[in-house]
């Protein structure tokens, strides 16, 4: 790694969050340090806010949706403004590149990754705006029927901390191409490229109101701004405990909600698969951001007759793996904070006491800082299905090995968790790719790859405990909105 210097993008500032087309403090003052993984120190601060700052936030995104200029604008011009914050996204790249490396610990490559695949998503919902249709139907003589897309009005989103720039992108982009206005909560550890992003909004030429970033703690901000009455609609990404309380909260309101809530995502490796192309893969999907990655391949699934050959060759990669510092750019950076880098190390370490073996462990540089929050890369081989390691997402680079015998077994061991978000087939055989393909329960099956991360064009969602609703694609405008049936009785 050699010397480096930690970047100093934002050092000392106190962001402010974006209300109304102002940027403002919490109205208690209180404010909340902003750490950075890599060295553990505080580098930044950000408003805490509580139930009045939502309740601000929601009125002006209310007043922006039934009396503002957002109210009339139509579609072409909406897609004109997103095409414009996508410019100024690419525009900004170094500054927001910087941003989100500094405030999560990923590595400076896949924070400018991140950058690029959020301008993408502001591009592709800006063209889309025009784009959604109602239908004419058949009905009775005399009569004309026809639907419209209509939007919910005021959308929460609630944004979790391992791809704030991405997924505010996948959530903002559908939210506001289908004429809703929106509210961000995004997660304390990880607010300020959503706030750049807002800044840049207002910098486009959105109007106050139509996209209010507020942050605080999520049981504070993030509680008031589920339960709040004047919220139509609520969209999520997180842990199935807190989509659980998102989801009461909001049917106390009677309000729609899309929910995605991470996975056990499997990779199904059969004896004829090209094994130079998948080994790479393989790696990547576990230590990709550190883990952190609702649809991370975390466990992999092997044909017994090639179990050993491809359990050795990524314990190889494995032994290979560096953590370091967002800026030095190894394999992976810090894990988001130290309640997360404890989780992970005690799921870890109930698997070895259960009996799992550790096939490989990755390093930490020697010149990482003591204060980062660091967790070694690990590989578990031959791990019992029923095991914890096995089930449960860990959320941390750790990668688990089944081995298995035929496509039915295959299909069972893929489906044996409560998850059910993403998926990878790897096998030459064209009738296996479908007929697994169409067996395993996910949202999303890929076949001799493995690209979850990116697709802006391809519905995400899941199955069972990872969520329900879709997001990416066209698919997310028909949650962002509702049909609405006209009938004309003309005689």
């Amino acid at each position: 790694m050699g010397q480096h210097l930690l970047t100093t993008v934002a050092e000392g500032r106190a962001f402010m969050q974006v209300i109304d087309g102002k940027a403002v403090d919490a109205i208690s003052g209180q404010r909340i340090d902003v750490a950075c993984p890599s060295d553990g120190k505080v580098f930044a601060s950000i408003p805490a806010s509580g139930v009045q700052d939502v309740d601000l936030a929601v009125q002006a995104a209310r007043r922006a949706f039934e009396e503002g200029p957002w109210a009339r604008m139509p579609a072409v011009e909406r897609g004109r403004l997103l095409a414009r914050l996508s410019r100024l996204i690419e525009k900004n790249a170094d500054e927001l590149a910087a941003l989100e490396s500094r405030d999560t610990g990923k590595p400076a490559r896949q924070g400018r990754a991140d950058v690029a695949g959020a301008a993408r998503y502001y591009e592709f919902y800006g063209g889309a705006c025009d784009k959604i249709h109602g239908d004419t139907i058949p009905f009775l003589d005399g009569y004309t029927a026809l639907t419209l897309r209509e939007p919910h009005g005021v959308v929460a989103g609630i944004i979790p901390w391992n791809y704030p720039l991405q997924i505010l992108g996948r959530v903002a982009g559908a939210a506001l191409a289908m004429g809703n206005t929106l509210v961000v909560k995004p997660a304390e550890d990880a607010s300020l490229t959503a706030i750049r992003v807002a800044e840049l909004a207002l910098e486009a030429g959105f109007p106050a109101g139509a996209f209010n970033v507020v942050t605080g703690y999520g049981s504070d901000a993030g509680a008031a701004l589920s339960a709040h009455p004047d919220v139509d609609y609520v969209t999520f990404t997180g842990s199935p405990a807190t989509g659980t309380a998102i989801q009461q909260a909001a049917a106390v309101n009677n309000r729609g909600v899309t929910m995605e809530l991470g996975g056990k995502s499997p990779q199904i490796v059969f004896a004829d698969a090209d094994l130079d192309k998948a080994l790479p893969v393989l790696v990547n999907a576990i230590i990709q951001n550190g883990g952190q990655t609702c649809s991370a391949g975390s466990r992999v699934l092997i044909e017994r007759p090639v179990y050993g050959k491809v359990s050795a060759a990524l314990a190889e990669r494995f032994a290979k793996l560096v953590a370091g510092p967002h800026d030095a750019d190894l394999d992976l950076g810090a894990l988001i904070n130290p309640k997360q880098r404890a989780r992970v190390a005690a799921m870890v370490a109930e698997a070895e006491e259960a009996g799992a073996k550790v096939l490989a462990r990755g390093a930490i540089h020697k010149d990482a800082p003591q204060g980062g929050w660091y967790h070694v890369p690990t590989l578990f081989g031959a791990v019992d299905p029923a095991s914890a390691i096995a089930r449960e997402e860990v959320f941390g680079p750790v990668l688990a090995l089944f081995a298995f015998d035929g496509e039915e077994e295959a299909v069972r061991l893929a489906n044996g968790t409560e998850y059910g978000l993403v998926a990878g087939v790897w096998t030459a055989d064209g009738g296996r790719q479908h007929r697994v393909a169409k067996h395993v329960r996910a949202g999303q099956v890929f076949v001799n790859g493995y690209g979850a991360g990116g697709g802006i064009e391809l519905p995400f969602g899941g199955f069972k405990r990872s969520g329900h609703g879709r997001e990416k694609g066209f698919e997310a405008l028909y949650d962002m909105s509702a049909t609405k049936t006209v009938v004309f009785n003309h005689g």
